[in-house]
């Protein structure tokens, strides 16, 4: 007696429809902080908006896709790239309006990159999803983003330092995941080499 095996949730379905929402959604929010010209005034206000709701996206697409059974492979590659782009594009602008070290953006830029390239890299094995390492992160860069992009950051010392104390920790926990997804990368090649040959499927987080 056979066993019945479920079919695939179609990759059209509405978590990817948000994420790819928040991928257009980057531009926008780009153009609001760049029309600013650092005057802190209604379009740095917009920008800030348009931050909140694209990581609104990234929450609300997670949940529906657990909830109804619609997680995808292409949901989580393009998920993370989606998150990237947001959050790569904010730390671009604070830096190249000096409001936050370069290096600091470079270095996170980088395992960034670097991680989204290796995602692709061992595709072949296996996806590698989100860990919770990652999501802490992700929620500690964007609350770190969100408080440096706020017009009031300027005028108030103790927000100013506040958003750089969790932007400095939300660094430490970028750079220690990325060094926990390479070590799972090679987990991932490894059982995929194995078992006669045969790739696995097994999403590593």
């Amino acid at each position: 007696m056979s066993e019945t095996v479920a079919p695939r949730p179609s990759n059209w379905n509405l978590p990817n429809a948000l994420t790819l929402l928040r991928i257009v959604m980057v531009p926008f929010f780009i153009w609001a902080f760049v029309a600013d010209g650092g005057a802190y005034g209604p379009l740095r206000w917009l920008a800030v908006v348009l931050f909140v709701v694209a990581i609104y996206t990234d929450k609300l697409d997670g949940d529906i896709a657990r909830a109804r059974g619609l997680i995808t492979s292409f949901g989580k590659i393009a998920d993370p790239i989606a998150d990237k782009l947001l959050i790569g594009s904010a730390l671009i602008m604070l830096s190249a309006t000096c409001e936050l070290w370069w290096w600091v953006t470079i270095l996170m830029l980088v395992r960034e990159v670097g991680i989204t390239l290796l995602r692709f890299v061992v595709i072949r094995y296996g996806v590698m999803a989100a860990s919770k390492g990652g999501k802490l992160k992700t929620v500690m860069q964007t609350v770190a983003i969100f408080v440096f992009l706020l017009p009031l950051t300027p005028a108030n010392d103790w927000l100013g330092i506040l958003a750089l104390v969790v932007m400095l920790a939300a660094l430490a926990v970028t750079l220690v995941t990325g060094a926990d997804y390479l070590i799972k990368a090679g987990q991932l090649v490894r059982s995929g080499r194995g078992g006669n040959g045969k790739t696995s499927n097994t999403a590593q987080g």
